[in-house]
C-alpha cells in the first residue's frame, strides 16, 4: 500500500508527521481550511453553548489554529493544545487569538479543575489509539486524557470530538475509556449513508447527562438507520486494569504479540483463530 493511501497516524507519530513542511502545507491548503471550518462549526453547534455568552473553550489538537479561528469569530476565548511544535509555530506566525500549549494529551491535560466551559477537537483523538513508543498503552493514554479532561471541564459542560475511527473496535475503545472517566454521551453520525460526507462526532457530557443531538441527514431515520449511539454513566468494572486489556482476552494477546515483535522476538502470524477460546480436551 502506498503512503498516500495510508492513514497519517500509521506513517509516523503526530509530532514527527506534522513537521514544518507538513504544517505549512496543511495551513495553506484551501480545501483543508474549508473542511476544518465546517467541522469546527458543527462541533460548536453540538456543544449547545448558551446564546449571547462568551465562553472559555479548549481546543484539543489545535494544530495551526484553524478551528480556533472559528471560535474567535463566534466571540469565544480559547486555549489550544497540540503535540506538534511545528504546527504551533505556524499558529504563532498567524497571530491566532487563543492561548497555545505544547503538550501530549495522552499524558493528561495540565489545567486546573473547572477551567473550561466546553471542549472541541477536530481529527485528533484517533491518534491516541496508536502505540508510537514501547511505553505507550492506548487504553491507558485514553483514560489519562479523558480523566484530566473531565476534571478541567465545568460540571454540565460538553466535549465534542470529530474523529475518523479506523474500525468499530477503535470506536469502542475510545468510548469505553470515556465512560471509565465518568463521561456520558454517545456518537452522533452525520450523513451515515454517504461515503464522502459521513462524519463521526463523539459528544460527551461532564457531570450532567444531556439529550444526545441528532445527526444530520434526517432521511436515515426514515430508513431505519440509526444516526446515534448512546452510552451511559455506568462505569466499566475491570479486575485491576487501570487502562489495561483484560488478561487472556484477544486484545491482551494481540498487545503481547505486538510487544514481542517490537522486541525482535519470533512471533506466530495473526489469524482468525488468534485469541479464540478453545474447548477443553478430555
Amino acid at each position: 500500500m502506498s503512503s498516500s493511501c495510508r492513514r497519517p497516524e500509521h506513517i509516523a507519530p503526530p509530532e514527527v508527521f506534522y513537521n514544518e513542511e507538513e504544517a505549512k502545507k496543511y495551513t495553506q491548503n484551501s480545501r483543508i481550511i474549508e473542511v476544518q471550518n465546517q467541522m469546527s462549526e458543527r462541533a460548536v453547534e453540538l456543544l449547545s453553548l448558551p446564546e449571547d455568552q462568551t465562553c472559555l473553550l479548549l481546543d484539543v489538537g489545535c494544530g495551526s489554529g484553524l478551528s480556533g479561528d472559528y471560535l474567535s469569530e463566534e466571540g469565544h476565548h480559547w486555549v489550544g493544545v497540540d503535540i506538534s511544535s511545528a504546527m504551533l509555530d505556524v499558529a504563532v506566525e498567524r497571530e491566532v487569538e487563543g492561548g497555545l500549549v505544547l503538550a501530549d494529551m495522552g499524558q493528561g491535560l495540565p489545567f486546573r479543575a473547572g477551567t473550561f466551559d466546553g471542549c472541541i477537537s477536530i481529527s485528533a483523538l484517533q491518534w491516541l489509539c496508536n502505540a508510537d513508543k514501547k511505553s505507550h498503552s492506548p487504553p491507558r493514554r485514553l483514560h489519562s486524557f479523558f480523566s484530566s479532561l473531565y476534571s478541567c471541564l465545568t460540571r454540565g459542560a460538553r466535549a465534542v470530538f470529530q474523529i475518523y475511527p479506523e474500525n468499530s473496535e477503535q470506536l469502542e475503545l475510545i468510548t469505553a475509556q470515556a465512560m471509565r472517566a465518568g463521561f456520558t454521551g454517545g456518537v452522533v453520525v452525520d450523513y451515515p449513508n454517504s461515503t464522502k460526507a459521513k462524519k463521526f462526532f463523539l459528544c460527551l457530557f461532564a457531570g450532567v447527562s444531556g439529550v444526545l443531538p441528532k445527526g444530520l441527514g434526517s432521511e436515515t431515520a426514515e430508513r431505519g438507520v440509526s444516526s446515534q449511539a448512546h452510552f451511559t454513566t455506568q462505569r466499566l468494572r475491570y479486575k485491576g486494569m487501570k487502562g489495561k486489556s483484560v488478561k487472556k482476552s484477544k486484545d491482551w494477546i494481540m498487545e503481547k504479540k505486538e510487544r514481542r515483535r517490537r522486541q525482535g522476538r519470533e512471533v506466530r502470524a495473526d489469524s482468525k483463530y488468534t485469541g479464540r477460546h478453545r474447548r477443553p480436551h478430555f
